[in-house]
Formats: C-alpha cells, sequence, structure tokens
C-alpha cells in the first residue's frame, strides 16, 4: 500500500510539474499565431501608408515595397482637394454620428418597454426585430428611394439617417431587451418603485447610468457599422456635398484615373479616421464587453 501511495504521489507530482510547461508552450504559440495574423492585417495598411507619402515618379522608380525618400504630403494633399475630403468627412461623422444616437435611443425605450415593463406580445415583438435583422438593405433599397422622392429626402442625409438608425435599432432593441430581463438588476428597479420614481425616472436615472456600458459598445458599433456603410449612401446620396468618405473612395478611381499614389493616398484617408475612433473608444468596447462578467 505505502508502494502503491508512492508512486500515485510522483505521478501527481510529475503531471503538476508538467502543467505549467504546457501553458507555457500554449501561451508562447497562441503568442506566435497571434503576432503572425496581426502582422498580416497590418501590411496592407503598412503598404497603402508608405505610397502615400511617394510622388508617382519614386514609386515606379523603386516599387511599393520601398520606403519612401522623404515625408512627402504632396499626394496627400491633392488627394485631399481632389475628394473634397473635408466635405465626405463631415458627411460621415454627422451620419455616423446622428445614427448612432437615434439607433441607442429607438433601441434603449423599446428595450425599456420589452424587458422591464413586461409589455403584453413581448415575445412577437422580439421575433418581429430579430427578423428586421435578418433583413438585407436590397430589398429596401427600392420602396425606400420611391418613398424618399414622393417625400422629399431623396438626396439627403436625413434619408441616410432615418433608413441606417431603423436598422440598427432592430438589433440594439433585441440586444437591449435581452440585457434588461435577464441580467438587469431587478432589486434596484423594486427599490426605485417603491421610492415613488415613475417610469421616466426610473429608465434615465437608474436604467440608463447602469447600462451605460452596454450603451457604449452599442454606439461603437453603430458607427463603425454607419461609416463603413456604401450601398444605401450609394443609393440615396447621388450629389458630391452630400457623399460619405467610402462614396468618395469608390468614386475616384472612375473620376480620375489608376494612378495608384493617389489610391493609396485615398485608402489612406479613409481607414485613419476609422483608426482613430477605435483608438479613442477602445478601453470602452473594452469596459463594456466584459461588464457582465463579473457580479
Amino acid at each position: 500500500m505505502a508502494n502503491q501511495s508512492l508512486t500515485v504521489n510522483n505521478n501527481v507530482y510529475s503531471a503538476t510539474k508538467k502543467t505549467p510547461l504546457v501553458n507555457r508552450l500554449t501561451g508562447s504559440l497562441s503568442l506566435i499565431a497571434l503576432a503572425v495574423l496581426l502582422v498580416i492585417m497590418l501590411f496592407p495598411f503598412a503598404i497603402i501608408t508608405l505610397n502615400s507619402f511617394k510622388t508617382e515618379t519614386e514609386y515606379y522608380a523603386n516599387g511599393p515595397m520601398s520606403l519612401p525618400q522623404s515625408l512627402e504630403t504632396t499626394t496627400l494633399t491633392e488627394t485631399w482637394e481632389r475628394l473634397e475630403f473635408t466635405t465626405k468627412l463631415w458627411n460621415s461623422i454627422v451620419i455616423s454620428v446622428s445614427v448612432s444616437l437615434l439607433a441607442i435611443a429607438l433601441s434603449l425605450f423599446n428595450a425599456f418597454a420589452l424587458g422591464i415593463g413586461k409589455v403584453k406580445g413581448r415575445g412577437f415583438f422580439l421575433v418581429f426585430f430579430l427578423l428586421a435583422i435578418t433583413l438585407p438593405n436590397e430589398v429596401l433599397a427600392y420602396p425606400l428611394y420611391y418613398l424618399f422622392r414622393q417625400i422629399g429626402l431623396y438626396d439627403t442625409r436625413l434619408s441616410v439617417i432615418l433608413t441606417l438608425a431603423t436598422l440598427h435599432t432592430a438589433f440594439g432593441t433585441y440586444l437591449l431587451t435581452s440585457v434588461f430581463s435577464t441580467t438587469f438588476p431587478k432589486e434596484l428597479i423594486e427599490a426605485a418603485m417603491i421610492d415613488g420614481c415613475n417610469k421616466m425616472q426610473l429608465l434615465f436615472k437608474v436604467v440608463v447610468p447602469v447600462s451605460m456600458s452596454t450603451l457604449a459598445v452599442l454606439f461603437v458599433f453603430f458607427f463603425i457599422w454607419t461609416w463603413n456603410d456604401f450601398f444605401l449612401p450609394l443609393i440615396f446620396l447621388i450629389s458630391n456635398s452630400n457623399q460619405t468618405v467610402p462614396l468618395a473612395l469608390a468614386l475616384l478611381q472612375g473620376q480620375h484615373g489608376m494612378v495608384i499614389t493617389t489610391q493609396s493616398a485615398a485608402a489612406f484617408l479613409g481607414v485613419l479616421p476609422g483608426i482613430i475612433f477605435f483608438i479613442l473608444f477602445q478601453r470602452t468596447l473594452a469596459r463594456g464587453v466584459t461588464a457582465g462578467s463579473v457580479k
């Protein structure tokens, strides 16, 4: 019996001794894999960044992989002026922020009624919003085009704002309703009702502050989705003064020819605002994603 016990203890000790080594090896392999993926993802951005600071002559002389001889901003400046990038950038910012705020407001009211207010037919409404999430934008193009022409909103930023805000509201309502009905602390609601809060006070003084992390995540998602949207702005915004950054990048090739340095500069200008936005809000996004993991 003593020998068997000693053997078992030795096996346990050997397994325990091997576990840290296995964990370190697994961690190292994971880091290597992530590093390789990071290089693959950043490689196209690095190429367009290098070529954005080259002249056309320098590009054809040294190739796309060479380092620029100097930080030449002539190509970026000319591309900015050709695209009227200030106008396009402002349009994208206005549309993206407006869509995000409007979609969050609508989602919040809907989810408050469905998740906390316990509206009759809650299951039917959730199924309706779930179906709306799966609805492709192409299906809505013609009826909305006809509607906006009839009411005088065609070729206005408001048409894109209303359409995208409505589409994003379906996802926001479904997500917030799930959060409110499952993980939201019921004790806070009961305490607020006992203290005499009405429904509006309950929403803005209790629900909104507690759910701020989730709302921040929704804002980031809605902003990025709207910023990158191409199809609906292409249909509804035909005037040059109303177009967004993705439209300007797509139309650059047809308007100004296939000059590789110009294309690289345009791509760099189009991607840079999104990267800056993500860097500014990455902590907000991380806090919102992990908010429900710790009670």
